[in-house]
């Protein structure tokens, strides 16, 4: 065989190059997911209004930048005269319930005062009674025309003298119902102020008023500064009490102009949201100097984490004073409001307690209050959102809360600051931007009760953030890093661990959230329809159509709701371990 009869040996083609592949997409860890969609959600709630209620302030029809709301609004007639009703009531209110408040802590923390149970019952039920029942009840009490103290005082010295459709009324009722965030304030000031200074003035021979001049109220006065700030902002954005006693007498204030604004046609937005724009920033200026001073008592050195109580002061014979004060503001604060709403409540027209007044009680209201498919209804929307707000609430906050507590990702302190951001925002500011959201926005919730359930998302959302994140903080983060090496994912440890270390805070704040949404006026009063009233807007209508007896059946059994609520909370508390305080 020839070399040419050999077979060819066929050419073996070099291999392929594997094809290249591209990179496989990854999906989301579901922690991420949660984690972006509840930061989208806070700075959608927050973020929103704020910029729509910029827009409207600082914008006008037809323009660009303008001024033109804030010129209108100013210049309407009397508003000097509303600035000045604003801050006289703000300053005298705050005023008031300050010394009120620092007055009754003093005697609870600082001295052997008697009657403790009265101290603590006298703080927490004005809490309770909302400021659209509070109001009435004054003017039930204290109505130049038909109150009782000035039947009274006309019976026996035949004078009037009490009007509570006055700047003077306004600032009593605001200072009564304030007056128990002052006493929680100095409560804590006053017993975590190290008395061995006070020891050592009276060591040195000084008298006991020196001591409380001199030594005492220098240690707390941070606390009074915070207090004071707060009682201010909590006075300027109020807007129950201005309009109920206020507007009858024609005393208007910042709010109470903004809800006339908002109730003309055609409604002027510009300038309606400018005068939004400017209690917002007060109030944001009263929050911040709160603030600063509660650090400065934070950073105190006479406030120490030593093992110490502060020695009560005898009183001596003032004991028997302090004791009558202590019973005279309990029922002047406590007992006549809710006794005269009763009273009224049983009458089928208001008139001055007597024979004939007594013979016409009955429980006629009650029964066609509980017959009535609008106050059903109105109780109804009430549940629905103050369940569902503070449901919505915990569980945002509780997220949020993990994300800036346990998270080392950057921004987490800007979503922090903005969750907290509604503390600062008057609740008519409030419900006026989420107002021009919804009518801007083409979304199917304007005029529903969804857009006052969005309403109390964003109010309490500083509430919640609060205890949820008190609570994540008192958990090591060790215990989720021992899960997570033995294997747990970021689910079963938050679900197995981290909820149930963390629920007395977390049930501590879904049910304040719960008692303050179910009393809430300010921030849905702008955003009812009808149909979809709560219960604080039912108790505002019929009190501007003048039926005073239902506005009194309808408050005593909102306060017994609110009673039920508190009473849960307790029993929550005793096994859940909730400090309610």
């Amino acid at each position: 065989m020839t070399l040419i009869d050999a077979p060819r040996e066929q050419a073996v083609p070099p291999p392929a190059a594997p094809a290249r592949r591209l990179p496989a997409l990854r999906m989301p860890r579901p922690r991420t997911l949660v984690l972006a969609g509840t930061a989208l959600i806070v700075v959608y709630l927050v973020g929103a209004p704020l910029v729509y209620l910029l827009r409207d302030a600082f914008t006008d029809d037809g323009e660009g930048f303008s001024l033109a709301g804030f010129r209108r609004a100013l210049s309407e007639a009397g508003m000097g005269t509303t600035v000045a009703n604003t801050l006289v009531f703000s300053v005298g209110s705050a005023a008031l319930g300050l010394v009120l408040g620092t007055v009754l802590a003093y005697l609870a923390v600082r001295t052997d005062a008697p009657f403790g149970r009265l101290v603590q019952a006298s703080s927490m039920i004005p809490l309770i009674v909302p400021s659209i029942l509070y109001a009435p009840a004054w003017m039930f009490l204290a109505s130049h025309d038909i109150g009782l103290f000035n039947e009274v005082t006309d019976a026996l010295f035949g004078a009037r003298p009490f009007d509570v459709y006055s700047m003077g009324g306004m600032v009593w009722v605001q200072g009564l119902h304030v007056a128990p965030i002052a006493f929680l304030f100095m409560t804590s000031a006053f017993r975590n102020s190290d008395p061995s200074l006070e020891e050592a003035a009276r060591t040195s021979g000084a008298g006991r008023w020196s001591v409380l001049l001199r030594v005492t109220v220098p240690l707390v006065k941070p606390a009074l500064a915070s207090a004071g700030l707060i009682l201010f902002v909590q006075s300027l954005e109020v807007f129950e009490v201005p309009a109920l006693l206020g507007l009858p007498a024609d005393i208007t204030v910042v709010t109470s102009q903004m809800y006339q604004l908002f109730q003309t046609y055609p409604i002027d937005f510009h300038a309606v949201g400018a005068l939004g724009v400017l209690l917002l920033v007060v109030a944001s200026l009263g929050v911040l100097l709160a603030n600063r001073a509660g650090g400065s008592l934070k950073q105190s050195a006479t406030v120490s984490g030593k093992a110490f109580r502060p020695r009560r002061a005898p009183l001596g014979r003032g004991r028997r004073w302090a004791g009558a004060f202590i019973i005279l503001y309990f029922a002047v604060v406590v007992v006549l409001p809710l006794a005269i709403m009763l009273y009224a409540s049983l009458l089928p027209f208001y008139e001055t307690p007597g024979a004939h007044a007594f013979s016409q009680m009955s429980f006629d209201n009650y029964t066609s209050i509980l017959g009535d498919p609008t106050v059903i209804n109105a109780f109804q929307n009430t549940v629905f959102v103050a369940v569902g707000g503070a449901l919505g609430v915990m569980v945002i906050s509780a997220v949020t809360s993990w994300f800036v507590v346990r998270t080392t990702i950057r921004g987490r302190g800007l979503l922090d600051a903005l969750a907290f951001s509604p503390m600062i925002m008057p609740g008519l500011v409030l419900g006026l931007a989420i107002s021009s959201v919804y009518l801007n926005v083409r979304l199917p919730i304007y005029a529903t009760l969804w857009i006052i359930l969005i309403a109390y998302l964003t109010r309490f959302l500083p509430y919640g953030m609060r205890y949820a994140s008190a609570s994540m903080r008192s958990i090591s983060p060790e215990l989720e890093e021992s899960a997570y090496v033995s294997g747990a994912g970021w689910g079963t440890t938050i679900r197995r661990i981290l909820l149930p270390l963390t629920s007395p805070g977390m049930v501590a704040g879904f049910i304040y959230v719960l008692i303050v949404g179910f009393r809430e006026l300010q921030s849905t009063i702008l955003l009812y329809s009808p149909g979809n009233e709560t219960v604080s807007v039912l108790v505002w209508e019929e009190y501007q159509d003048g039926g005073l007896s239902s506005v009194a059946a309808i408050g005593v059994l909102m306060v017994l709701v609110l009673c039920v609520f508190v009473g849960l909370a307790m029993l929550i508390g005793g096994r859940k371990g909730v400090r309610l305080q």
